[in-house]
This record gives C-alpha cells, structure tokens and sequence, in this order.
C-alpha cells in the first residue's frame, strides 16, 4: 500500500522566519507548487524575497482561524514552523500562537480537507510553558484524523551557536551555560528543512514523531574548539553557572523568559539524539559543526 501524500501545493505556516523560508527555498527546488503564509504585519522586504523566489504569498494569522480558510484553498499539506519565540508582534504569546494558534491551524486544515500536516516542534529539552504548547499540539494533531509528521529537532546550530545568543564567534567570545562537557546532537537549520519536505512524501513518516539531530554529539566546550581551529584564534569563554540559569527560570515574570531559560538549562544537561534508524529512512546528507564553522 502507498502511503505517500499528493504534496502537489504546500503551504509554509512561518515562511518569513529562518527555518519556514529555508523550506520555500528548497520546496521552489523541487518544483512545488509553494504558498508562504505572512500577516500584513510581516516584514516586506521578506515577502518580497519569498514572491522573488517563486513563492505565491497568502495572508492569514494563526491566531485568527477564520483568516486562514483563503490561504489553505487549494492547499494538499502543510509545513508549520510558526513560533513566538524569535519573531514576535502585538498580541504575539506562547499561549495564543505556539499553542492556541497552532492548533487553529490544525483545525483548519481539517475543515479545508488538506492531507498531511508537518508539525516542527522540538526533542524533550525541560518542562516549560513552551514545550508544554508543544506537547499541547502534538497530541491535538495526532488525534485529529489528519495525516501527519512531527519532527522534535534539537539545538538549531545557526540560533544557539550565534551571537544573538551569546556564541560570538566573530569576536572569538563565548558564553558557556553550564561547565559545558554535556553533549548535543547540534542540527543545521537546513537539514530540519529538507527533512520536514522529505517526511511530506516519505511512506515511513506517516503519522510519527521523529527525533532529529546532527551527525555528531558535542559538548559546547568541543564546539568552542571546532570554532578555534577553523578562526585560528583563541576563544575568550564566560560562564554562566548552573545555579544562576536555574535562578533566572525559576525568578521569570512570563511564560517566554522561564522556556529561554529552561531551554539554556537543557544545554548544560545534553541532548544526544540517535540519528540510525532516521538515517535509514532518510537519504540526506546532514551537515556537521565543523562545516557550519567553516561557512561562518
């Protein structure tokens, strides 16, 4: 039996964000038909990147169900990477769009009859409010009749391993949470994506959560040593102790601050992910730490 999904036309709920227009990207490659979901607060000089591309861009706000019913016409499956993490505007929360605005999206998609939903949510990283909406829609979406995949990737590389976050690797400085001898499996933004696009069509992603993470596991301190090498120059480390993170959630006056910071903590523990059998069913090519050293 064929249990492929027809992924003719995909919709990318999040397409203006670091992962949703890496997957427009590589979706425009395989000759998808690709609609990119905006609000008309969304940055414009990223709509019209995504329209330059190829992508036909549809307006709608997963915060408002009814402003979803246009967007999804015509529409087979599904990608959402929407959060409220890094992009936020007013009226933008964990609660109304990591949790109640996803699950719009999933309900939406039951009443415009599309096929398959590929939800990106994230591996077990530490009990918070964000992963809580996670889980939240996990569960909606898989109890929702639809056919689905959700894919639970850990630490982005390109997010945590940056200056935003305290990795400045142009001024050779880093933050280190934790003492920093716990592994990660680190995972390439665009290695989430060609994974989310393989699992529309891959008979063995039908209807299951997959793990994801990257070729090798490694603790901050060896990422800091990869980075070394490749800038040939010595990195000035800070370190921010155990306590203090756990200080930090536990004093947090909202829902974003405690998941930041639960989120911090769970790079002190590790967070290995077996990629074997994912291999196995998967014929992509996973980029490493050392590459994304070279390329920065």
């Amino acid at each position: 039996m064929n249990n492929s999904i027809d992924s003719s036309t995909v919709l990318v709920a999040g397409a203006t964000g670091f992962l949703g227009s890496e997957i427009c990207r590589q979706l425009i490659l395989k000759n998808k038909h690709v609609k990119g979901l905006v609000r008309t607060t969304s940055d414009a000089n990223k709509i019209a990147r995504l329209k330059a591309s190829g992508v036909e861009t549809v307006e709608g706000d997963l915060k408002d169900k009814g402003s979803l019913e246009n967007a999804l016409h015509g529409v087979s499956a599904i990608i959402s990477t929407v959060s409220s993490t890094l992009s936020r505007q007013e009226g933008d929360s964990i609660q109304t769009v990591d949790d109640e605005g996803q699950i719009n999206l999933v309900d939406a998609a039951i009443d415009a009859g599309v096929k398959k939903i590929v939800f990106i949510s994230f591996c077990e990283l530490g009990d918070c409010p964000l992963q809580t909406a996670k889980r939240k829609v996990e569960k909606h979406l898989s109890a929702s009749g639809l056919n689905y995949t959700i894919l639970q990737p850990t630490y982005f590389m390109e997010v945590w391993l940056s200056p935003m976050l305290g990795f400045d690797y142009p001024n050779a400085k880093a933050t280190i949470y934790g003492e920093g001898n716990n592994k990660i499996s680190w995972i390439a933004i665009k290695d989430v994506a060609s994974f989310a696009i393989a699992a529309l069509d891959n008979p063995s992603a039908t209807n299951k959560i997959i793990e994801l993470g990257g070729p090798d596991a490694l603790s901050p301190l060896e990422v800091v040593k990869i980075f070394e090498a490749a800038k040939a120059t010595k990195f000035d480390l800070q370190f921010v102790p155990e306590a203090a993170l756990k200080a930090q959630r536990d004093a947090a006056q909202d829902p974003l601050s405690e998941s930041f910071a639960t989120l911090m903590l769970g790079i002190v523990n590790g967070s290995e992910i077996d990629m074997k059998k994912t291999a196995d069913n998967f014929a992509i090519e996973l980029a490493s730490v050392s590459d994304y050293s070279r390329s920065e």
